[in-house]
């Protein structure tokens, strides 16, 4: 698995840094799950997934990883950034399938007010989404 590894992570951080939702929809199992904020029970499904993470990666200002760390195909990535003027720092927690996809996915973020600011304006547009007036 260390190579699928290297190839999801190279494939991984190109995406994000170019903020492109299809590169990041390509590294996502079908049945993929996300725990993120605002939520404690996980989204599940490759559209619902992709779809917070695209709200996600276009709110946060100056997303930038800067440490990972590996064991097999858990990951642990180490991100920067800004919301509405306020630092923010958390981890994405990946589980990789067996195809070097994301099967699983925790975002960790804080401190409180930058997580408050987030959840501020990704939680209406998600719920827009959900209720598919978006």
């Amino acid at each position: 698995m260390p190579d699928d590894v290297d190839r999801f992570l190279a494939a991984w951080h190109r995406a994000v840094a170019a903020r492109d939702l299809e590169g990041v929809d390509a590294l996502l199992a079908e049945e993929v799950t996300i725990g993120a904020p605002p939520y404690w029970t996980k989204l599940e499904g490759r559209p619902l997934v992709q779809h917070l993470l695209g709200l996600i990666l276009t709110t946060i200002e100056d997303f930038t990883y800067r440490r990972q760390w590996r064991d097999g195909g858990e990951l642990a990535l180490e991100f920067t950034g800004r919301v509405d003027g306020l630092d923010l720092q958390g981890i994405d927690l990946v589980t990789l399938d067996e195809r070097g996809r994301i099967a699983n996915l925790d975002v960790l973020i804080r401190p409180v007010n930058a997580v408050q600011a987030l959840i501020a304006s990704v939680a209406p547009r998600m719920q827009a989404h959900l209720a598919g007036s978006d």
